[in-house]
């Protein structure tokens, strides 16, 4: 039996992150059922406070997802969280588009807000550490 796997980033933005990682990755923004939502939130079983409007759009607040093109890869989800980073992340996402590309994409991603914090290699691999505009560290090899 296969296990399914999601990715979970926490965030304060969860909305916006999901945009910016979208355009990093080529991945769409799972959209939300805002039918579905009005009537949890008329049930009871929600408040108006649980949501928010995003892109003129009723959302969750408290998350948003990436889906990528190609079947089989995880979703992204991003999860609002209260607490701002802190520290180094434990787990960060790699961004895989050959040594020939690599510093279009830095520039590219920097330009849509990126931050870039050290270039590092390994043997023949080299890479550039970057951090998203919540400061969530990942990499472009």
């Amino acid at each position: 039996m296969a296990t399914d796997v999601q990715i979970v980033i926490d965030c304060a933005d969860p909305h916006g992150l999901a945009d910016w990682w979208a355009e990093v990755l080529g991945w769409r923004v799972e959209p939300q059922d805002e039918a579905f939502i009005r009537r949890v939130v008329a049930s009871g079983a929600a408040t108006e406070a649980d949501t928010t409007t995003h892109r003129g759009a009723l959302v969750w607040r408290s998350g948003a997802a990436l889906n990528s093109p190609d079947p089989g890869r995880p979703r992204v989800l991003f999860q609002q969280v209260p607490e701002a980073k802190t520290v180094k992340n434990r787990v960060h996402l790699d961004v895989h588009v050959g040594a020939d590309r690599r510093e279009d994409e830095v520039a590219r991603l920097l330009a849509l807000g990126a931050t870039e914090l050290y270039r590092a290699s390994q043997g023949p691999f080299e890479w550039a550490t970057l951090a998203d505009p919540e400061g969530n560290e990942f990499c472009v090899a």
